[in-house]
């Protein structure tokens, strides 16, 4: 019965996916207003046929750039983040060369970074800025990679250079510290040991972890939007070390089933 749940699943996906990248290739090239809320409404329907329940805690600022710093621990927090709200996502540069999935990531104009180029950075940052400063919401992985979801990594400042970005009245855009945790699979609490069934780190191979992950069955995820914090009231490095606790705390309180 896994086997073929999850053969439906992955047939339904791919069916819809190849009817809709033409409907937002076509919205991305002629700048159709509609380039935001169909991959939001996508992802929704994604959320829904892999059986993944959110349980979102928080408030989200609205009318406004905002860049979202959360830890990472899945290609399931694409589906994740952007079931909650439209955004774009901040990601490596390999990632938008993948077959397929890189072509979905293209089509949510994601900002592709050369980490590996710290000479590229700079023009990162300035396109992260533009994008804040029209009202997108982005959100950055800080951590830099993916974890084994038991724990968050320690974050990274270089990028959180894009937040200076000044909104009219001469403050800056929001920065919002947000936690993901993958909690329960087919309502059990999930231990470590089932952790890596849908973390995907390391040199685990993309599609067999998704397939795997759809044997798994349905899971819950514990999603936390943490208070906004700006530039306007302290450094970069400082932003990053606070952003790094509420996100931790924030973790290890949904593990533990507190939240």
């Amino acid at each position: 019965m896994p086997t073929i749940r999850a053969a439906v699943i992955l047939a339904v996906f791919l069916l819809v996916t190849v009817i809709l990248i033409p409907v937002q290739w076509l919205g991305v090239v002629l700048g159709l207003p509609y380039i935001r809320i169909l991959p939001h409404a996508y992802h929704r329907f994604v959320a829904r046929l892999f059986g993944i329940r959110i349980r979102a805690l928080g408030a989200v600022p609205r009318g406004r750039g905002l860049l979202i710093v959360a830890n990472h621990t899945s290609w399931l927090d694409i589906v994740v983040f952007s079931a909650l709200l439209p955004l774009s996502f901040i990601a490596k540069t390999e990632v938008g060369q993948w077959p397929f999935f890189g072509t979905l990531a293209r089509l949510q104009r994601t900002v592709f970074v050369a980490r590996a180029q710290r000479s590229q950075t700079g023009v990162a940052r300035d396109v992260i800025r533009e994008r804040l400063l029209v009202g997108d919401t982005l959100v950055l992985f800080a951590e830099g990679t993916s974890s084994d979801g038991n724990r968050v990594l320690p974050f990274k400042s270089a990028l959180l250079g894009a937040a200076q970005a000044q909104l009219e009245g001469g403050r800056h855009v929001l920065v919002q510290p947000v936690s993901a945790a993958y909690t329960a699979v087919h309502g059990i609490p999930m231990g470590r040991e089932n952790r890596p069934f849908f973390a995907w780190y390391g040199d685990m191979e993309l599609v067999p972890h998704l397939w795997e992950a759809l044997k798994a069955g349905p899971l819950d995820v514990v999603v936390q939007f943490h208070s906004p914090l700006s530039l306007d009231t302290m450094d970069r490095k400082l932003l990053a070390q606070t952003a790094e606790t509420a996100v931790r705390d924030g973790h290890v309180r949904a593990l533990a089933g507190l939240v």
